[in-house]
């Protein structure tokens, strides 16, 4: 049976400790043995942090982005765990408003432009992204994809910020885009 763990303190119904928790399932010394880590990053806006929590899946010499994940189906944005975005403030995820919580993030790749699905479920595992998964979209939006400079072997989320508005940052392959954030 797996287990649900995080990876620091978390009260029942506190944005704000959601905010600095990464949910993930199974025993915690397993979590050091996946082939795709868990990582986050955050950025302050305003007083508070947005945090980005996410598994890490590496290319090792396939195909992902049109390959293993192919154009026109939706893609969870990672591995493992959905990837979630903790919010302790109202905001504005690409054109969508969102009120503060937390919320997972799957995309649907096209060559040159992604869209990007803001969804209220954070408690699924993975694939698929089935008709039960979305009927908790809240909204979506579209993203310019641009090359990268050089290979990017392992996928990598960033964010960009200051004041109240920023993005987060995506890489993988030899793809980038912006998601932008604004606090509201």
């Amino acid at each position: 049976m797996a287990l649900l763990f995080a990876l620091s303190a978390l009260g029942a119904g506190d944005v704000e400790a959601q905010a600095s928790t990464c949910q993930f399932r199974g025993e915690p010394a397993a979590l050091a043995e996946r082939p795709s880590p868990l990582d986050s990053v955050e950025v302050r806006l305003g007083d508070a942090a947005a945090k980005l929590c996410y598994g890490r899946p590496s290319a090792r010499g396939r195909t992902m982005i049109g390959g293993e994940d192919p154009y026109g189906s939706p893609w969870r944005l990672g591995a493992n765990e959905p990837t979630t975005l903790h919010l302790p403030f109202p905001a504005t995820i690409g054109n969508v408003p969102v009120q503060p919580g937390s919320y997972s993030l799957y995309a649907i790749p096209e060559q040159g432009a992604w869209t990007i699905v803001v969804n209220g479920n954070t408690n699924r595992w993975g694939i698929p992204i089935n008709p039960d998964v979305r009927r908790s979209d809240i909204g979506s939006f579209e993203v310019e994809t641009m090359p990268t400079s050089s290979h990017v072997e392992t996928m990598t989320f960033r964010f960009e910020g200051s004041g109240t508005s920023g993005a987060l940052v995506f890489a993988w392959e030899n793809t980038m885009f912006r998601i932008p954030i604004t606090r509201r």
